[in-house]
C-alpha cells in the first residue's frame, strides 16, 4: 500500500496530464509557495494556487502545449513527496529533454510548497529564454 502522500503526488500527476487543473488546484492548500530555480523568464517564487496556476498556463503557451512530465517514481514520508522526472518540450525550433526531482512538502493532505530541480539548469533557462 502507498502513502498517502505519494497517492496525493500521483493524483496530482495524473490530473496535470489530462488537463484536469481543477483537480491540480484542489490539491494545493490556499497559501502554496512554488519555487522555480534558474534565471529563465519563469524563475521565481509564485504564491496562492492562482499563480501557481497561472505558471503552468505560461509555461504551456511558451510551448505551444507541448511541455510534458513523465513521472518515473514517487517516493513519501509524512510530511514530503519526491518524485523522479523527465521535462519534454518544443518551442521556436529548440527542443527540452530533460530530468529532474520535484520536491512537494505536504500539509493537512494538500501539497503547500514545490522546488523542481532539473538535471541542467542552463539547458532549461535557455530553451525558455
Amino acid at each position: 500500500m502507498a502513502h498517502p502522500n505519494e497517492e496525493l503526488y500521483r493524483r496530482g500527476f495524473e490530473a496535470f496530464q489530462k488537463g484536469d487543473i481543477e483537480t491540480v488546484k484542489n490539491q494545493f492548500t490556499d497559501d502554496i509557495v512554488w519555487h522555480v530555480a534558474g534565471r529563465g523568464p519563469f524563475a521565481g517564487d509564485y504564491r496562492g494556487s492562482e499563480e501557481v496556476i497561472g505558471l503552468f498556463g505560461r509555461q504551456a503557451e511558451a510551448t505551444g502545449g507541448t511541455f510534458q512530465l513523465e513521472l518515473h517514481d514517487v517516493f513519501a514520508n509524512d510530511e514530503h513527496a519526491v518524485a523522479l522526472v523527465r521535462a519534454t518540450a518544443q518551442r521556436n525550433g529548440k527542443s527540452l529533454d530533460d530530468r529532474g526531482v520535484h520536491v512537494v512538502h505536504v500539509r493537512d493532505g494538500q501539497i503547500a510548497e514545490s522546488w523542481f530541480h532539473v538535471m541542467d539548469q542552463y539547458a532549461a533557462d535557455e530553451f525558455f529564454a
